[in-house]
């Protein structure tokens, strides 16, 4: 294999249905509720320079973004996938290194969290730096929290004013200055 992991850029954006259709299917096989993601958004984050790719040639193997909450305070690393046939050979833990310094590149200063019920995605972000913590010590930005919606566990989540879930809140805050 002969993987290439950069910045997305607008030429990336012909991956965009595929990524989003990997973003379901693995949802469906996971039975979680992975916030669905259309082509168009998937473009827009790549035309932003907000996205990473993983490419074997011309297909797309791997990919992640990142998006802002309440004025550039929280960034969400999110929509992190790799292709089934590509798994166990170490490229998310390269793609999400890659979207963590971009988003760290990019907002010095911001907070960056998400949350998971995926053990990988655990280990990744506590190899960042990242720390296991409540729901309150994230966003309180309700857009965030309504991509939880497709999620079989939203009612739980709902009934506890947004503060706990199976999920686990992951939370990285950059040293201060």
């Amino acid at each position: 294999m002969n993987i290439i992991i950069r910045i997305a850029n607008s030429s990336d954006t012909i991956y965009a249905e595929t990524i989003s259709n990997m973003l379901s299917e693995s949802a469906k096989a996971r039975r979680t509720g992975i916030a669905p993601r259309t082509p168009e958004y998937l473009a827009k984050k790549m035309e932003e320079g907000k996205a990473v790719v993983a490419l074997d040639g011309e297909k797309i193997v791997g990919f992640c973004y990142m998006e802002t909450w309440e004025h550039e305070r929280y960034i969400a690393n999110s929509g992190l996938i790799v292709h089934e046939d590509y798994r166990q050979h170490g490229i998310g833990k390269k793609v999400k290194e890659t979207i963590f310094n971009l988003s760290r590149l990019k907002y010095p200063h911001s907070k960056i969290f998400g949350i998971t019920t995926n053990p990988v995605t655990i280990k990744l972000n506590t190899a960042l730096g990242y720390k296991q913590v409540s729901f309150s010590e994230l966003t309180t930005d309700q857009e965030f929290w309504k991509g939880c919606m497709s999620c079989a566990n939203y009612e739980l989540l709902t009934k506890t004013g947004n503060r706990s879930c199976l999920c686990i809140g992951m939370l990285y805050e950059p040293p201060e200055d």
